[in-house]
């Protein structure tokens, strides 16, 4: 878990990913040939594929986890030093209210987005949830000091770290998609061999709209695209039966569809098909949008699918996830690597 948690504490919001990019960058390079940084930000890892399979004919193989998370940027410095911000990526503002926060200034500065004085509110105006542009963040300087440290278009992330809730559970405020970046890191640190060209790409602005996928999918033309993030789960009780899907410790998610892509049948059917051979638990997904969505569309086109461990509050600072789907997902990704191969012609 320590490789886990150095990256759910590290700071990379959508657009400003660059320290958690030195790290995937690191760890790639441990276990890749080569590895470069595009000019918009993806971390390129390559991996040739095993001597026995000839060059030309190798299958290229794209595995993307978006190493961005959501956060925000300063908008406004009011005459009281109060701070206010803009989302960069989508936010419930109904999970922001007293949050930490740090503001990436000339140095950091740790702060909350204030919650309301409810001693100045009226009954009706305590019901109400008020829209991001209405929240403030508080550094508890005065405008002087504020404005000596910090400028409109500094970034903010959540100050939320990584912690075990229990022994089977853990939390984190940026899951999606850390959770897909360490499975890419760890499956590559397991791989025993393979007969495909492997490229593991951080992808970059994902929450901004698939952004970094698209520009990597073009400059590498693949043949097969794995997108790792979190399986939405609803095992809730506020879901109705028939919404309950993905259960936290059900096991990985194999997505058939979200709401950008139809996933490659050929890709689902084998996935299954080693989960099945190799006793890897897993469990259908009906998800959100992912980097596979970009990697399908790319030139003339790609195999595509998305796995990834059911997790609970997607988008927000309290995201749950079960060891054991995390597991079963480095499995899964590890064995489709190694066998990806029979999936040419």
């Amino acid at each position: 878990m320590d490789l886990l948690k150095r990256l759910c504490d590290t700071p990379g919001v959508s657009g400003f990913e660059e320290p958690i990019q030195a790290i995937v960058a690191e760890e790639l390079g441990k276990t890749t040939d080569e590895v470069k940084i595009d000019r918009l930000g993806n971390v390129i890892g390559f991996k040739r594929g095993g001597q026995s399979a000839v060059a030309s004919n190798r299958l290229k193989l794209m595995i993307s986890a978006h190493i961005d998370e959501i956060g925000f940027m300063v908008r406004f410095i009011d005459k009281d030093g109060f701070l206010r911000f803009a989302p960069i990526g989508g936010y419930d503002p109904r999970t922001l209210i007293a949050q930490r926060v740090i503001v990436h200034g000339r140095k950091a500065l740790k702060g909350v987005i204030a919650p309301q004085a409810n001693w100045l509110l009226t009954e009706e105006e305590k019901q109400k949830t008020l829209p991001i542009k209405d929240l403030f963040i508080d550094v508890g300087l005065t405008r002087e000091e504020v404005v000596k440290l910090v400028k409109v278009g500094d970034v903010i992330s959540l100050a939320a770290e990584f912690e075990e809730l229990n022994e089977k559970v853990i939390l984190g405020r940026n899951f999606d998609d850390r959770l897909g970046v360490y499975v890419m890191l760890e499956a590559m640190r397991r791989l025993r061999g393979c007969q495909v060209d492997v490229f593991a790409v951080g992808s970059v602005q994902e929450e901004l709209g698939v952004r970094g996928a698209t520009t990597a999918a073009f400059a590498i033309e693949p043949d097969l695209g794995i997108a790792l993030d979190g399986s939405l789960s609803s095992d809730l009780p506020s879901a109705r039966e028939d919404e309950k899907c993905c259960l936290l410790g059900g096991g990985t998610g194999i997505y058939v569809m979200d709401r950008l892509t139809v996933s490659s049948k050929r890709m689902v059917n084998f996935l299954i098909h080693l989960a099945e051979k190799y006793g890897v638990k897993y469990q259908i997904n009906i998800g959100g949008g992912t980097d596979a969505s970009a990697m399908q569309r790319s030139r003339s086109g790609v195999y595509a699918c998305t796995i990834g461990p059911p997790t609970r509050y997607m988008h927000s600072v309290t995201q749950l996830c079960h060891k054991e789907d995390l597991e079963n997902t480095i499995e899964l990704l590890r064995l489709f690597i190694e066998n990806a191969h029979e999936l040419s012609g």
